[in-house]
């Protein structure tokens, strides 16, 4: 079976078209949806890359999509490739209000996540542990700990935003 979405990767456009186009087709095509993780299992890293980037949206706008492949997702949260560990965590992140037992196993890699160089990699992995604390009652006591402690370790403004902002809306609860 051809890979519909391995050809619009291939085509000569812009990648946020590309994403926009892919996004749109998986949310609402189910084979389209197999074909997008079959892409983050056995793709190269920039087709990994794209593939993550069309999951963190596929998870913002229809969460349910991703309901079945949220250990997939969290297997990938520390693949070498950034792309890849820059969507795999958002798109947990946007999985937390709706399913934030579901998606609590993935607090472990998402930790580890923060002591990546790259900054982006740290806020990826802030927005999904935040997304966590803030639905997941059980874990929020212990990860409003680790975030206290982050407030004042993260060197990035961005990064440690985050942290406080997530700790201001849980205040609020």
């Amino acid at each position: 079976m051809e890979n519909a979405l391995l050809e619009i990767m291939s085509l000569k456009m812009r990648e946020k078209e590309k994403v926009a186009i892919m996004t749109a087709m998986v949310i609402s095509d189910d084979a389209a949806l197999v074909q997008l993780f079959d892409i983050l299992r056995t793709g190269n890293d920039v087709q990994k890359g794209t593939a993550a980037e069309v999951m963190k949206y596929v998870s913002k706008d229809a969460p349910d999509r991703m309901l079945p492949y949220i250990d997939t997702l969290i297997a990938y949260i520390d693949y070498k490739a950034p792309r890849v560990r820059w969507g795999c965590p958002e798109a947990i992140g946007n999985l937390a209000p709706k399913y934030p037992h579901e998606v609590e196993k993935a607090i472990p890699k998402l930790l580890a996540n923060l002591n990546d160089g790259s900054t982006v990699v740290r806020w990826c992995a802030a927005f999904a542990l935040t997304e966590i604390a803030k639905y997941n009652l059980e874990k929020q006591e212990e990860l409003t700990r680790i975030f206290l402690g982050l407030i004042t370790s993260e060197q990035n403004n961005g990064v440690r935003n985050v942290y406080i902002k997530a700790l201001k809306d849980i205040d609020k609860q």
